[in-house]
Order: C-alpha cells, then structure tokens, then sequence
C-alpha cells in the first residue's frame, strides 16, 4: 500500500475533527453526559446500563482513538475506515431513532437535528476510504488472458 494524498487529506481532517470533539467530551458535566446517553439508547439501549459519567468517558475515548487511529500513518487506510464507518454508523442510528431530530419523512433534519445530520459526511467519508479500488489486490490473471498477452 502506498501513500495516497487523496487519502491523508480525508484522515487528515476527519481525524482531527474526531480527536478535538473526544478532548471536548472529557470534562463533561453530567447532565450533558445523561442527554448523550440518552439521545444514545435510543438506538442502543445497552448504552443505559451505564452510569452516565462513565458512558461520557467511553464515548470520548472512543473518539480519541478513532480519531488518532485516522491520523496515524501506521494504521492501514482500510483498518481505520472500517472504524470510521462503524462510529459514524451508530451516529446516524441515534440521529435517525432520537424523536425531534428529523421530519415527519423521518431523513431530513429538524433545525434540533442538524448537528447530528451533518455527521452523515463522516459515513460518506468512512465509506468513500472503503470502497477507493486503488487498495485492492489486483485479480489473479487468467490462462486466457495470458495467452492473449502471449500472442
């Protein structure tokens, strides 16, 4: 796998969008903490079994490492993708399953859903990183392609 400037640009930026937002969640107070955990459990329901402080913790070091994971050149492109589209997967179950956050179509964003619908482009970028074909293998050739390249 080679360095492709297409793809440190994304983990650039997302990467540390996804490590300042995990520091800001580290001194939670807990009301914000409960809202969290509560818009969470609507799509996640174990999320409720623990205390809120400590699901404050968990969700910004999970966070912390997605995004150190993105902006770690060691960490293969496809390895943190997969992350990335995980993470942000949840994040647009609890957008979607959370009442008051989108219109009666149940897609578009409430001016309440907003900060939450524009975590979508964190999945399109996830995905985008997922799917790129320059990371994959290419195919093994066939006897009839070599025998075409042969003649």
């Amino acid at each position: 796998m080679g360095f492709k400037l297409s793809h440190a640009v994304l983990r650039l930026v997302t990467g540390a969008y996804m490590v300042n937002s995990g520091v800001g969640k580290l001194s939670l107070d807990e009301e914000h903490a409960e809202k969290l955990q509560a818009m969470t459990s609507n799509a996640f329901p174990q999320a409720k079994q623990l205390p809120a402080a400590t699901f404050g913790k968990v969700l910004a070091g999970t966070e912390i490492g997605l995004g150190a994971a993105l902006l770690a050149p060691f960490v293969p492109t496809r390895l943190a993708a997969l992350a990335l589209t995980a993470f942000s997967g949840g994040l647009l179950a609890t957008y979607l399953k959370t009442p008051g956050l989108t219109q009666p179509d149940g897609i578009r964003p409430t001016p309440a859903g907003v900060a939450m619908a524009k975590d979508s482009w964190l999945a399109a970028i996830g995905v985008a990183l997922l799917v790129d074909r320059s990371h994959r293998r290419p195919a093994k050739e066939t006897k009839a392609a070599k025998a075409l390249k042969a003649k």
